[in-house]
């Protein structure tokens, strides 16, 4: 992997913009997101970036010939080892232009992917990373095995493996996956046990999620006194992270940072990580957070819906919006956001590194769960003092009555506390 390298690599980064019209960033802004995700991995060095018009993609080469040797000069006169191309490129593709401009050559799943695998932490992220990575991977065996002339470091006199080989690589693939793959099923079963554990908690799940670089870990620092790695920094958490929070009616909550989203991210990726995020799936409340200082912060408040309409995130979780780093606002847009904030339901302006709104949202978060409670009354045979006590012990009980055989508690609840009942 590059980001494992130790001396650095001399890489420049193309954003071949396709002028299309559903396009939803514009070119400056995603050739700047292409170059910090070339950032975020160690041991790269940024010589350069680019924009390259492209009317139509060449099936062989994806630039014309006139780009392709106007640009294989441009990288010889920067000392280019690596070229990236913000966009996917057809294994075909990455052969070619990589004869052609003597240097290595990653699209922008190879480079997410490098990055994946540099920061996943835990044993589900890792597993899922070494899925993806070997599914990757399989794709240029089949249809551009040359590929393995670099990874095999070839004596140079034979003509590169032959078909028999192709075969065997990919039979050691498959094998590798199908061992993956059960080792993840383990580790699954594991997360299920653990997720059951915290289903019997009574405490409501509360789940950070937004653009990547967008503040969402800073902020769950800022909130739980942790020390998760908090940089200006693309996908600087991979794993999701928990911690248990207390507001200031008392109540406790656990607060969940996710990995960051982003625009574009590659199916196989998000298929990848779909067990990581599903902990959104399970949350009480969202809390999503926008970089609201960022040109863009619209269009990645869209690319964040989206993943969430597509992981089949339930209507009926209720979302609350943060505008994160108001601090790096003028002063008059600062103002005009945070009154706009005050006057909207399920939006919150606030800095993470300040702590500007932070109060306020803690009372946001104790009113969003607070509607999310029912009223129910439950019959208890007076032998069962363990559940009565418990339910005063979370302050659930809102009156009560004898009867001949016990008593009735009108309690106002959540589901998750009532699951929890049921189960002492």
């Amino acid at each position: 992997m590059i980001g494992h390298e130790a001396a650095s690599t001399r890489a420049y980064v193309i954003h071949p913009d396709m002028r299309r019209e559903e396009q939803r960033h514009a070119p400056e802004y995603a050739l700047e997101e292409a170059r910090s995700l070339a950032l975020a991995l160690p041991g790269l060095e940024v010589v350069g970036a680019k924009i390259v018009p492209l009317s139509k993609p060449v099936p062989k080469t994806l630039f014309g010939s006139g780009k392709v040797e106007e640009l294989k000069a441009l990288f010889e006169a920067a000392e280019t080892e690596l070229v990236l191309i913000d966009g996917p490129l057809t294994p075909v593709q990455q052969r070619n232009l990589e004869k052609a401009w003597g240097v290595k050559i990653l699209d922008r799943t190879g480079l997410i992917l490098e990055i994946f695998s540099d920061r996943a932490r835990t044993r589900e992220g890792v597993l899922q990373v070494e899925m993806a990575a070997l599914g990757y991977q399989r794709t240029r065996l089949v249809r551009a095995w040359t590929h393995l002339e670099r990874q095999r470091g070839g004596l140079g006199f034979v003509g590169g493996p032959g078909e028999t080989q192709i075969e065997a690589d990919r039979r050691a693939i498959d094998d590798q996956l199908t061992r993956l793959r059960r080792q993840l099923e383990r580790v699954v079963k594991t997360r299920e046990l653990h997720r059951s554990a915290r289903a019997k908690v009574p405490f409501p799940i509360v789940a950070l999620v937004g653009y990547t670089n967008a503040g969402k870990s800073t902020l769950f620092n800022r909130l739980t006194g942790a020390d998760v790695l908090a940089k200006d920094m693309l996908f600087a958490t991979l794993d999701p992270t928990m911690r248990r929070v207390q507001l200031d009616s008392g109540s406790e909550i656990i607060l969940s940072d996710t990995v960051g989203f982003i625009s574009d991210l590659p199916t196989q990726l998000v298929a990848a990580f779909r067990a990581t995020l599903e902990e959104v799936l399970e949350a009480d409340l969202i809390l999503h957070v926008r970089d609201i200082a960022h040109p863009e912060t619209a269009e990645q408040k869209d690319d964040v819906e989206d993943i969430l309409n597509d992981l089949g995130l339930p209507k009926t979780v209720p979302v609350i919006e943060l505008w994160n780093k108001i601090d790096l606002l003028e002063p008059e847009n600062r103002q005009a956001m945070t009154l706009r904030a005050e006057r909207e339901d399920g939006i919150g302006a606030i800095s993470a590194v300040t702590g500007e709104g932070l109060d306020s949202l803690l009372r946001d978060i104790t009113t969003a769960l607070d509607v999310h409670r029912f009223a129910e009354t439950v019959s208890l045979p007076f032998s069962d003092g363990r559940r009565r006590a418990w339910a005063y012990g979370e302050g659930l009980v809102q009156s009560e009555r004898q009867t001949e055989d016990g008593v009735e508690l009108d309690l106002l609840w959540t589901a998750r506390q009532a699951a929890r009942f049921t189960d002492l």
